[in-house]
């Protein structure tokens, strides 16, 4: 008999990839689906409970399977009805998702990561270092437990989904754990798990050009870039990637996207930085960068939300009005994201984990209200 503790958690598996360890087990393709369906519609990770299975089938997944969720160290809620978790992923570390609820969509915004290596200076996930990648079950159970909670705590009818959007903008670069990503991306977009569209799903990165062009062949949906600077040498600063993945490469690789993407535009993220990036000179600049590259695009300028580390301030609301005018009278959709979840620090750039750093040997461990973030969020 197979242990508790070689257990396989199911939630590891896209549908095919289940299909595939079904049949390891001499088990035909229908009842992965089954099990599929019971896991991710329903919520079920009590095999008995699975009621159109045999029970000989049942015996069997008692003693070689499990669907285990992320233990939840702390859950926090805003007045405006935000949501964050923060789950304990072992070894020391703990990674955060936050539920968005607006009037015509619920966000769930997800961790890839535990901690950050790509160390942009406004990120404050970036300054607590880097431990490990998510595997896919991990990803996916911050789904899971985010779903059937706000499906319970909202009374929503029999299959009728709480969360309508995933956006893979909490801890951690997506792109630098694309094996894990992918089959988790596929989860999501199935009929038979969570049902969501492409354009529904966004993954947002600082700019990992080769895996922008294998997300495009592999599992395209919608993208978003952490871009936060017009020009190579202030980008540099701002984005270290930026050194490898230069501005030109990186457009390139978003123009070429969307020739599969869901949506017809690339969002591009800038976090507003008081005096480094806000200038009227540099949006001008930001305008000529994307129509000399011919990118389809959208700004989305954020409000930086500060850190004691970070030594940066939040630019001035009537600065980031002149810095969006400016995109807006170039015929650029722009758009100021509204703070949300911030009494929580759940607001973008505050997204709370505690991370062993495995790329500096140092621990630092944050409180459950600590401010991080990869990728600048919600």
């Amino acid at each position: 008999m197979t242990s508790a503790l070689a257990a396989t958690n199911l939630l590891q598996f896209d549908r095919d990839g289940l299909v595939a360890w079904f049949a390891q087990h001499g088990q035909p393709a229908f009842r992965a689906r089954q099990v599929f369906r019971w896991v991710h519609q329903k919520g079920v990770a009590d095999f008995d409970a699975m009621s159109d299975l045999a029970k000989p089938l049942r015996q069997f997944l008692r003693t070689h399977a499990t669907v285990a969720a992320l233990p939840v160290l702390a859950e926090s809620r805003s007045a405006d009805g935000t949501v964050k978790w923060l789950f304990d992923v072992g070894g020391g570390n703990a990674v955060e998702a936050v539920f968005i609820p607006e009037a015509q969509r619920n966000t769930l915004c997800v961790s890839s990561q535990a901690g950050c290596a790509v160390n942009c200076s406004f990120c404050s996930t970036g300054h607590q270092g880097f431990s490990r990648n998510l595997q896919t079950w991990e990803i996916l159970a911050q789904l899971w437990h985010a779903e059937f909670t706000m499906r319970r705590e909202l009374a929503l009818p029999a299959g009728e989904r709480a969360i309508s959007n995933v956006v893979m903008m909490g801890m951690g670069e997506p792109l630098q754990n694309y094996a894990a990503l992918i089959p988790a991306l596929r989860v999501m977009l199935d009929d038979d798990g969570y049902g969501l569209s492409r354009r529904r799903v966004t993954v947002s990165t600082s700019g990992v050009v080769p895996m922008i062009e294998r997300l495009a062949q592999d599992c395209p949906v919608a993208l978003a870039v952490s871009l936060h600077a017009p020009n190579d040498a202030l980008r540099d600063e701002l984005v270290p990637l930026n050194r490898k993945y230069p501005l030109h490469e990186l457009l390139a690789a978003c123009r070429h996207y969307l020739d599969f993407a869901p949506r017809d535009f690339i969002t591009f993220e800038y976090c507003m930085l008081d005096g480094v990036n806000d200038t009227p000179e540099l949006a001008q600049q930001l305008v000529r960068l994307v129509q000399a590259e011919q990118v389809r695009c959208k700004f989305n300028l954020i409000p930086f939300n500060p850190f004691p580390q970070s030594g940066l301030r939040r630019s001035p609301a009537a600065r980031v009005a002149a810095f969006a005018q400016i995109l807006l009278d170039a015929g650029i959709v722009t758009t100021v994201r509204k703070t949300r979840g911030d009494d929580i620090d759940a607001a973008c750039g505050q997204l709370a984990g505690e991370v062993q750093d495995r790329t500096r040997r140092v621990i630092r461990m944050q409180q459950a209200a600590a401010p991080t973030a990869a990728h600048p969020a919600h």
